[in-house]
Parts: structure tokens; sequence; C-alpha cells
């Protein structure tokens, strides 16, 4: 499956996916801290390739990212209809970055998260 073709099945049922009201501000808060744990982690690996240090950093980042990814987690699992789980840890890498980058930053824009969320009461 190609990246566009991810990208597309994510899509096609996302909104019937995330309804629940928790799972929604879960995803609200932790998707720009994978953003944030994101660009730490560039900067990160660039201080570490000119041997200024950076390892720390790196760390932390990571740490960011893991606990946004379990916190969805959770919030999916909160779901009357469950994401379909991931396969492998290449599925896993791609879904998540899929999600986190377009998929849901799309779901945001085009009014979805906030029709769900005003229709989960």
């Amino acid at each position: 499956m190609t990246f566009a073709e991810l990208l597309d099945t994510q899509w096609s049922d996302y909104s019937e996916r995330h309804r629940n009201r928790v799972n929604l501000m879960i995803h609200i808060v932790t998707v720009p801290l994978v953003w944030i744990a994101a660009i730490q982690a560039a900067g990160a690996l660039m201080l570490t390739l000119i041997g200024v240090g950076g390892i720390k950093i790196l760390i932390w980042a990571a740490i960011q990212i893991a606990i946004a990814l379990f916190a969805q987690n959770y919030g999916n699992g909160m779901e009357a209809i469950k994401p379909a789980p991931f396969t492998n840890a290449k599925d896993f890498a791609l879904g998540a970055l899929a999600e986190q980058f377009v998929t849901f930053p799309r779901f945001v824009l085009t009014g979805g998260w906030l029709r769900n969320l005003q229709a989960a009461g």
C-alpha cells in the first residue's frame, strides 16, 4: 500500500472512528504535542550530528511522543467503532505518521472534529 492509499484508507472512516468526546479532547491536545516533540527531536538530531549534544532532548522528545500515542490509543479504546489494529511495526509507524501529520489536521481543518465534538453532546 502506498502512503497515498494509506491516507485514503485512514480518511475513509476517520470520522466514524472518532466520535467519543474524551477521545476527541485527547487528540486535540496530543497531536500538537507530537508536532512539538518532533521539532524537538529534529533539533536534537542536528545538535547531535554537529557534536554539540542533544541526546537528552532527543530522549525527552521520544518520551513525549510515546505518552501522546499511548493517550491516543487509550482514547481510541473508548470509541464505539475502534480503529483497525496495526499489523506490524512499519504499519504502526506509517499509520501514526499519517494520522499525526495529515489525517487529524485534515479532520480539524475540514470541521469534522468540531462537528463530532458537538454531536457527542
